[in-house]
């Protein structure tokens, strides 16, 4: 260890003192500079979940640094800052596929249907015109994923509004008796579980793969943690009231990347 020769002018106590502080202070403001940092610009396409990979830290640290309440709502242009990283980093950008895709995909599958043989002529035969091919009927429910399993068994109460702002137009609403099991509509990771946004009481938000995202409100209790990985059925909460009071029941949601979509289109 190297050793420091003092002046003999900070022999005395009160400059020693004075000595040691100084040197705190350096040392500290080392540890400071080395720590690093970026930050980093929301561009489109990008999740919260994706830039905490590249980056190497984790999600509900860098939500909790800058202060995102909901990792689905990140709005593009927004600076994050990401402690420990000595340069802006690019984060894979991920396209959602289009909910009309299975749809177009069953069209193309879907069997031709070959006009029957036309009937001999016994004299002068004339060109038959086959009758019209029956075009194969479009899917019911158009969806980018396998179908999700209904939260709990209930009725629809309130349906899905493409025009809502935001709360419960967004989803739909299934009323059931307060304490019912909710269960996860897909595997998934938890990527929210509290009850710090307005309007949803207890929440919590599941991220799936392809950019999916369900989202449980109006719960009694959560019983998935934040970090958590559920299977498909799993108990995530049990059912409450809203939080502007009512009859007991469940707010589910169903969105691709940022966009709400009809939760009735995915389910069974």
């Amino acid at each position: 260890m190297c050793r420091i020769s003092l002046p003999n002018n900070l022999k005395n106590v009160a400059a020693l003192k004075f000595f040691r502080l100084h040197m705190l202070l350096f040392f500290c403001l080392l540890l400071w500079g080395c720590s690093g940092g970026v930050y980093h610009t929301v561009r489109p396409g990008q999740t919260l979940y994706r830039i905490s990979k590249t980056y190497g830290i984790d999600e509900a640290e860098l939500a909790r640094i800058n202060n995102v309440k909901d990792p689905t709502q990140l709005k593009v242009g927004t600076r994050l800052y990401v402690p420990g990283a000595g340069k802006m980093l690019s984060v894979p950008v991920v396209k959602p596929k289009p909910p009309t895709q299975q749809t177009q995909t069953a069209q193309q599958q879907a069997p031709k249907k070959t006009p029957p043989p036309a009937a001999p002529a016994k004299a002068q035969p004339k060109a038959s015109n086959p009758p019209p091919k029956k075009q194969p009927q479009p899917a019911k429910k158009a969806t980018s994923v396998e179908k999700l399993g209904w939260p709990l068994k209930g009725k629809v109460v309130r349906s899905f509004s493409r025009t809502a702002k935001a709360g419960s137009g967004r989803g739909i609403e299934i009323a059931v008796s307060s304490g019912t099991e909710v269960k996860a509509a897909e595997a998934g990771r938890v990527i929210y579980s509290g009850d710090g946004i307005n309007g949803y009481g207890h929440l919590i938000i599941l991220q799936h793969e392809n950019d999916l995202f369900t989202v449980y409100g109006f719960n009694q209790r959560n019983i998935a943690k934040q970090g958590d990985f559920v299977s498909k059925g799993e108990r995530i909460a049990f059912s409450g009231v809203p939080p502007a009071g009512g009859q007991p029941r469940l707010h589910f949601e169903v969105r691709v990347g940022k966009q709400p979509v009809d939760p009735i289109l995915y389910l069974p």
